[in-house]
């Protein structure tokens, strides 16, 4: 059994699935001419990445300079790090740098550009700079036809730094749960991103990285043309999230988290787990378009779904599982092992320094990860 030597609560990782997931977005990526740059902020381990690098992806994004320093002490050296950047992480990022990083950073801001310009020509570090677009996310980024967008390239380009292209993430794709409505956002995040390009190249200048990406509009873009790269990154594991709204099956999520059930309140009609808040985490990202999911979906030790069987509440160590009629409790006793699929794999993710990776329910290795900032 996978669980005999493990404790709880702890997290698998089913092989067969992540690669099948890997594979489906790389397709996608070259049947659109792309390059393919996942982001490592969901896996942050370096086994996943070389599986990642072997199907095919050109570079990789993350989202902490501690996942750069990780990932360039094991061999990865081309790395987009894709946070705003602030004038008081430039030292590290030229730390990076001059030990072989080719480090791409962003920023939306024309102060922060002209702080990069002086760094650099201060340092004799070239920084590589991307401008964040807003493609309609309302996050982070520029809008294409700002009237700053061209001075931030100026700053840049008259800098010792290098201005590299631009960057936009549509993150309201998730606003969306149909395949119509996430190819007209991807639509959407393409057009913003060449409009970007072209009205910088009419500029006079070189624009050599158009960047875009989520999972759903990188699974569901019709077209990338004028586009050199996708970024996503949950899609290699999925989460309950992205199957609420309809961008996987509950079958395609790879990440789950093995938990004991520790109690039985009758009284309430609920089965109690191991795996509380800080387990799962307390995103209810599903609750849109799946409210009744809760914290996590139910299944088997095996990993197939428990129909009806959610994580509907949690404190800090328990997760409350109301029971669907009195059999559950025969059906779950006290000790027995359940595994959750979670809300938001990335949040779920932080909570652990590994992955247990499995095989036809057998486990075949441990991957390390790493965290913090």
């Amino acid at each position: 059994m996978i669980c005999s030597d493990l404790n709880t609560p702890t997290l698998l990782l089913d092989k067969k699935k992540l690669m099948e997931n890997i594979n489906r977005m790389q397709s996608r990526a070259d049947r659109l001419g792309v390059a393919l740059r996942p982001h490592l902020k969901t896996l942050k381990s370096v086994d996943a990445a070389h599986a990642l690098v072997y199907s095919g992806a050109k570079g990789i994004t993350v989202s902490t300079l501690r996942e750069a320093d990780y990932f360039l002490e094991h061999g990865f050296s081309d790395i987009t790090y894709a946070i705003g950047m602030i004038p008081s992480r430039l030292p590290e990022v030229a730390r990076l740098m001059s030990l072989g990083a080719d480090l791409k950073i962003m920023t939306d801001n024309l102060k922060v550009a002209r702080a990069i310009a002086s760094h650099a020509n201060s340092s004799g570090i070239p920084f590589r700079v991307l401008i964040e677009i807003d493609c309609g996310d309302q996050r982070g980024g520029i809008q294409s036809d700002d009237e700053e967008l061209i001075p931030i390239v100026e700053c840049i380009d008259t800098s010792y730094a290098s201005f590299e292209g631009v960057l936009t993430h549509a993150g309201h794709a998730y606003d969306v749960n149909s395949v119509s409505a996430i190819e007209a956002i991807a639509e959407q995040e393409r057009y913003a991103a060449v409009h970007a390009a072209t009205r910088i190249r009419c500029a006079g200048y070189e624009v050599s990285t158009i960047s875009v990406g989520s999972t759903p509009t990188g699974l569901y873009a019709n077209d990338l043309t004028g586009v050199t790269e996708l970024r996503a990154g949950v899609y290699t594991v999925f989460d309950m999230d992205q199957q609420s709204r309809g961008v996987c099956e509950v079958e395609n999520i790879a990440l789950s988290v093995l938990s004991s059930v520790i109690g039985h309140n009758k009284t309430a009609g609920k089965i109690l787990l191991d795996a509380g808040g800080l387990a799962l985490s307390k995103d209810r990202g599903a609750d849109v378009f799946r409210p009744e999911v809760g914290y996590g979906q139910i299944c088997n030790v095996d990993g197939h779904a428990v129909t009806g069987l959610y994580v509907k509440g949690v404190s800090q160590e328990h997760g409350h599982v109301p029971v669907r009629n009195e059999n559950d409790f025969k059906t779950f006793p006290i000790g027995s092992y359940l595994r959750i699929l979670p809300i938001h794999a990335c949040m779920t993710a932080a909570a652990y320094n590994s992955f247990y990776v499995i095989e036809n329910d057998v486990i075949i290795t441990e991957w390390k990860r790493i965290n913090g900032w």
